[in-house]
């Protein structure tokens, strides 16, 4: 049981978690698990709960940048086409809650390196590799379902690195891949029996706020660097919190 002063601190900070992480295309569910094991969330709840409020952020997120003309149909197809039943499989898959952590602080720590990799300005974007892109789609979705996450912070880095698209193609597409792998995972989950907290519609209404809000800014107004420095602290909090455990 989540003590009530708890409760109240944890979704002060949710809404400013979905607010920087949507301005970048991203849905939080690694913010959003960093902060429940911060403050003490039962662990049958967090992987559901983090799923769930992906659904919602990644959501609004997709929708903005897609109306801002970033989104590249093509080449989010050739990551969806097997993400979507290796998530979905992925989602049936329960760890040990002690490698659960683990494995999601090593996952902050490559959203930390991501970040703080300037590679944000690409020049010429190359064409995609198709049967590349499919592999790794299947390997995201899988362990997306396996811990909880959309995969958007690992897909980012890698259409950046592999200068499949810009910044903000990199944001439009991981949005939407986001929304279907968390779909699929969820579905997963229903065949184990899914819980979530009690406060979930709360949860879901004020980060959907901030995605509102970091998304139309973060695709039409902002430039991303200045969110994703803020964004190195709570990873680097989060994931040295995670490893102390």
């Amino acid at each position: 049981m989540i003590e009530s002063t708890s409760l109240i601190l944890f979704l002060i900070i949710l809404p400013i978690v979905s607010l920087l992480y949507s301005s970048v295309g991203h849905g939080g569910a690694s913010g959003y698990l960093a902060l429940m094991v911060i403050f003490s969330f039962p662990s049958e709840i967090m992987k559901s709960t983090a799923l769930l409020l992906n659904l919602f952020v990644a959501g609004i997120a997709f929708y903005q940048y897609y109306n801002a003309g970033h989104f590249n149909k093509k080449l989010f197809l050739y990551f969806a086409i097997g993400s979507i039943p290796a998530a979905f499989f992925g989602g049936q898959v329960n760890i040990n809650p002690e490698l659960y952590r683990e494995i999601l602080g090593v996952l902050l720590i490559f959203a930390i390196v991501r970040i703080l990799w300037k590679k944000d300005q690409i020049i010429s974007v190359d064409k995609p590799q198709v049967i590349i892109a499919i592999l790794f789609g299947i390997v995201i979705g899988f362990f997306s379902g396996l811990i909880g996450i959309g995969g958007g912070i690992i897909l980012t880095p890698l259409i950046l690195f592999f200068r499949w698209g810009t910044m903000k193609e990199a944001a439009a597409v991981s949005a939407l891949f986001i929304w279907v792998n968390s779909a699929s995972a969820l579905v997963g989950q229903f065949n184990l029996g899914v819980n979530f907290s009690s406060s979930s519609m709360i949860m879901i209404l004020i980060a959907f706020v901030g995605g509102l809000i970091g998304s139309y800014y973060g695709s039409k107004k902002w430039e991303s660097i200045v969110l994703e420095y803020l964004l190195v602290v709570v990873l680097t909090i989060a994931s040295i919190k995670l490893f102390l455990l």
